[in-house]
């Protein structure tokens, strides 16, 4: 504990000098995704909680928005930059490769599945974050952001068009969010996703009945 309490500091001002203006993947976005993975190491004894720290602080050094072309690089380019950074603050070197595995995994648009239980929990632990109530405040956050209407005029649930999460913000939870819990690879982050999911289809549920028709009967 004593070595995580060491480099906390360190590696939250170095999230920090590289943090981007973007209220969804803040320095309190990373402090609950390291929230999240302390709990999921109570289940895992085995994985190096200093690699999973560092992972969690760093993992958005590079964060390009989501309709940007090149999204599915920034893990990756993430990685590389926080394994440089790192080797100039004197962090353990042998941990660098596990830790850059762990970066360049989390991300849903990477594609790049997990191959350690540090990057599994690291993983787990920012979709959580996606979902519940906070999930729900960036989802809506970025959106507005990307300039997408709250939800379709007329057809909000999409019984008949195909659903567009870039159009229409109220979209992205089924679009993509529904599908997080599915992917989680520890079990308590798949039961804490599960619940989290259950509260996004309530609000879902009371937004369409408040959304009403559009001639307003």
């Amino acid at each position: 504990m004593n070595n995580l309490e060491t480099w906390r500091p360190r590696l939250m001002q170095l999230a920090a000098a590289s943090n981007a203006d973007d209220g969804a993947h803040d320095l309190n976005h990373l402090n609950r995704v390291w929230q999240n993975a302390q709990t999921l190491l109570e289940d895992h004894p085995e994985a190096d909680a200093l690699v999973v720290m560092a992972a969690c602080y760093l993992h958005d050094l590079v964060n390009l928005p989501k309709n940007d072309p090149e999204r599915h690089l920034a893990s990756r380019q993430a990685a590389q930059l926080a394994w440089r950074e790192l080797e100039k603050l004197d962090f353990p070197v042998e941990k660098l490769p596990s830790l850059a595995h762990a970066i360049e995994a989390h991300s849903f648009s990477a594609g790049i599945a997990p191959e350690t239980i540090e990057a599994r929990i690291v993983q787990d632990a920012d979709r959580l974050d996606a979902l519940g109530a906070v999930g729900l405040a960036r989802l809506y956050y970025t959106a507005g952001r990307m300039g997408s209407a709250l939800a379709h005029p007329t057809d909000p649930l999409a019984g008949h068009r195909t659903m567009d999460d870039k159009k229409f913000a109220l979209d992205h939870i089924e679009v993509k969010l529904a599908t997080l819990p599915a992917t989680m690879t520890t079990k308590a982050g798949q039961k804490m996703g599960e619940i989290r999911l259950e509260w996004l289809r309530s609000f879902r549920d009371t937004f369409i009945a408040e959304w009403g028709s559009p001639d307003g009967c």
